[in-house]
């Protein structure tokens, strides 16, 4: 009766396993798949930084037109442009001030600008936030714009819209789609290998708690561009610092637990400024930058 019993088990033990290892195989011909997507492309040239980079999109005119085409949306979510033409003329202007001194060290460095910027002030008086998209789309809200150089200058709004060019210029956009790609095909096989929806959940979970880490790096990428861009338009690299105490006042020097957010905190970010601006400028300063 044992030996019968055991003969009876075997086909349904049997079927059971071999719909594991079926999981098991196509989980990892998923997750191959995602990683040699990722991993075998060799890259390409950033033409700005020089740089071979992993990128969703090798062709800027496809960033360019990746951004242009999600502008209106991101306009529209923010209450459209500013009704305030003097503010949005200014935005423009120091953007352009900003480009205009990047453009002159591409030609020593015989390097180029492939992107068309645009910068526009947004409506939202709620919103503290400044963003980029991919391609040279430059936003800033009502309300991050109205707590800028209090002072008077433009150095705080040069600060903030010098970190979104390097957003851009970095690539970011764009190599957090490849990024995406792969951590989506890394979660899709953690899922099917557990064969659950919690798993499923858990693994997402996971992918997009990584992929956030890549994010709060590229911010501090971004604010070492917001150095170097002031300086080369002639503006003190200092008044990034400004803006982190702007962003902290506005977050009532609160918020959640840096882990989980894509964005360091303030406090964490005018450290690395100034080691920014003492290892680019070790003997000081140029003289005569604006504040």
């Amino acid at each position: 009766m044992f030996g019968v019993g055991r003969r009876q088990a075997g086909p349904r033990g049997s079927g059971g396993s071999g719909g594991m290892k079926m999981r098991l195989l196509m989980a990892l011909a998923i997750a191959a798949f995602a990683l040699i997507s990722y991993y075998g492309n060799p890259g390409d040239e950033n033409l700005v930084t020089g740089k071979m980079e992993r990128v969703a999109m090798a062709e800027e005119e496809d960033e360019m037109r990746l951004g242009l085409q999600a502008a209106p949306q991101m306009v529209q979510q923010h209450g459209g442009p500013s009704r305030d033409a003097r503010a949005r003329a200014r935005v423009e202007a120091v953007g352009r001030e900003l480009l205009a001194g990047l453009d002159k060290n591409l030609v020593i460095a015989e390097r180029t600008n492939p992107y068309k910027f645009n910068f526009t002030l947004l409506a939202d008086p709620q919103t503290v936030n400044a963003f980029a998209l991919p391609g040279g789309q430059v936003f800033i809200t009502e309300a991050l714009y109205q707590r800028l150089d209090r002072k008077g200058g433009n150095a705080e709004l040069a600060g903030v819209l010098g970190h979104e060019i390097g957003h851009v210029l970095e690539r970011h956009g764009n190599k957090r789609m490849a990024k995406q790609k792969l951590f989506s095909g890394l979660a899709t096989a953690g899922g099917m290998a557990g064969g659950d929806v919690q798993s499923q959940q858990t693994a997402a979970m996971i992918a997009n708690m990584v992929s956030m880490r890549y994010g709060r790096e590229d911010e501090l990428e971004s604010d070492s561009w917001g150095v170097e861009l002031l300086v080369l338009a002639g503006y003190d690299p200092r008044a990034m610092v400004g803006v982190m105490k702007v962003l902290d006042e506005a977050g009532g020097g609160g918020g959640p637990p840096e882990m989980l957010s894509t964005h360091p905190k303030p406090a964490n970010r005018i450290e690395y400024i100034q080691q920014v601006i003492k290892a680019r400028f070790p003997d000081g300063l140029p003289p005569g930058l604006r504040l």
